[in-house]
């Protein structure tokens, strides 16, 4: 599926998160919600990327806004990852990869010579009406939460 547009509707989902219970992104409407897809708990760069959000949280928080990661890991190995390193943001399960194919980033990877499919590493500002605000694809993670941040408290 295609990825949603600046200015559309953000695609709704109802997932399993990390603590139990689950997290529908419709009932977070009238405040911002930054959403990041990653590949895979407790890799390098996802750990670095959830830790960059996990530090400034406090001010994501501060400018009103919910932070959720999202990969196909289970919500298990979620709980796991997430007191490994330390980590406060939410981060949700998508084994089925609903929400990974709504958003467009279950795309062909290519490493070593070697096609597959995985998740695209992209972030997606969602503002709070609900509609996408601003799209990051094949984030790099250096520095990368700081510019979500200035997006965010410039919405």
């Amino acid at each position: 599926m295609a990825q949603p547009e600046i200015g559309q509707q953000a695609p709704d989902f109802d997932l399993p998160r990390d603590g139990g219970g689950s997290l529908k992104l419709s009932d977070l409407r009238g405040k911002p919600v930054i959403v990041y897809f990653y590949p895979k708990d407790d890799t390098s760069g996802c750990t670095t990327e959830g830790k960059d959000f996990s530090a400034l949280l406090p001010e994501f928080e501060k400018a009103g806004a919910t932070v959720i990661g999202i990969s196909p890991d289970s919500a298990k190995s979620h709980d796991k990852f997430k007191a490994k390193h330390g980590l406060s943001v939410v981060l949700v399960a998508d084994e089925g990869k609903s929400a990974i194919q709504d958003y467009g980033v279950w795309v062909e990877k290519s490493m070593y010579g070697r096609k597959f499919m995985g998740v695209e590493r992209t972030t997606i500002l969602i503002d709070k009406d609900g509609r996408v605000a601003r799209v990051w694809n094949k984030v790099k993670v250096a520095n990368h939460a700081a510019e979500v941040l200035e997006a965010t408290q410039a919405l």
